[in-house]
């Protein structure tokens, strides 16, 4: 059943809610998800500012000297005692689990109880500020979507495709913390398709040697390079930036153009033919594609990011022909 969003956070709540300015420095930042791809970046980023936690239970060989890494799971009470071991004044949180393969069950845990954790925590030690990565196919490919969607418009991702419910899920969690907690500046941050080295289902897609394409559909694609997208996260920190952000790249482009941008052959199939095959080879575990992703070169999705592009002072940095090749830098 597709879910809607309630009426998205304004960039500050009423006055009657509104805290006090909080007294700000560059005081420590806790980094979720801080070994993937994005999370290093990330880190990598900020540990010339500030001090950095990184929280995975990954192990991270190559961080900074400087940067403390705690190889902890974020539903685990361990977590509590970071944030009692010195004072946390903003959390990141890129821990969303992505694996195709894993069961249902083990992304509801990971994905949304352990994020119920980390909001109990940032809630208890009255962490000035919580930035969190969502993303733009909250929204979902649609035959009838607008042209551009703002972050008003509902979350139907997971009208067609149920792994994108749990990330619909954090998404209305944050938001609701954002209401109940005031005293907190939440971020919630939605990027359209992220590229570069970062291992997902576009940068994946468009790494195939063969790309294929969905004859008669030709869509807008909205594409964003990594780096952009940790500009982005670094722009949320600043004092006083809170509420919903579309994050986008440059300007959007047909995906023939990107194909051709890679200059790799494509391959027109029909949709119920394509929707066969990946259902066979999801079936064998010979694909990280699940046949719903065919939407997302079938339909239109998206965004609108003069929010982020105004009030956090966001601009993408890489060009669109950079950003597309760049998964090609894996």
């Amino acid at each position: 059943m597709a879910i809607d969003a309630p009426t998205r956070p304004r960039s500050d709540p009423p006055a009657s809610l509104r805290p006090a300015p909080l007294p700000r420095g560059l005081g420590t930042v806790l980094v979720t998800g801080a070994c993937g791809r994005l999370g290093k970046r990330v880190v990598r980023l900020l540990h010339r500012e500030r001090p950095v936690v990184g929280v995975d239970r990954r192990p991270f060989p190559d961080k900074p000297k400087d940067v403390r890494h705690e190889q902890v799971d974020i539903r685990r009470k361990k977590l509590k005692d970071i944030f009692r071991s010195e004072p946390i004044e903003a959390v990141i949180h890129l821990g969303v689990m992505h694996d195709p393969r894993a069961s249902q069950a083990e992304h509801h845990s990971w994905n949304v109880a352990g994020f119920q954790k980390l909001l109990e925590y940032v809630a208890k030690f009255d962490v000035p500020k919580l930035v969190v990565l969502s993303s733009s196919n909250v929204y979902g490919p649609q035959p009838d979507n607008a042209q551009f969607l703002n972050e008003d418009a509902p979350l139907l991702g997971g009208a067609r495709f149920g792994e994108i419910r749990d990330l619909i899920e954090v998404d209305m969690l944050a938001q609701g913390f954002f209401w109940k907690h005031p005293g907190t500046e939440t971020v919630i941050l939605r990027p359209v398709h992220i590229l570069g080295r970062v291992h997902n289902a576009a940068s994946n897609f468009l790494r195939l040697p063969t790309i294929p394409t969905l004859l008669g559909f030709d869509p807008m694609i909205q594409v964003i390079n990594e780096a952009d997208v940790v500009r982005a996260m670094r722009c949320a920190l600043a004092p006083g930036k809170r509420g919903i952000y579309n994050v986008a790249g440059p300007d959007p482009l047909p995906l023939s153009h990107a194909i051709r941008i890679l200059r790799r052959p494509s391959l027109p199939v029909p949709y119920t033919l394509g929707k066969a095959v990946l259902k066979r080879l999801w079936s064998f575990r010979l694909t990280t594609f699940p046949a719903p992703e065919l939407d997302h070169i079938r339909y239109v999705c998206m965004v609108d990011d003069r929010r982020a592009r105004e009030e956090l002072g966001y601009k993408p940095e890489v060009a669109i022909d950079d950003t597309v090749k760049s998964v090609d830098d894996a």
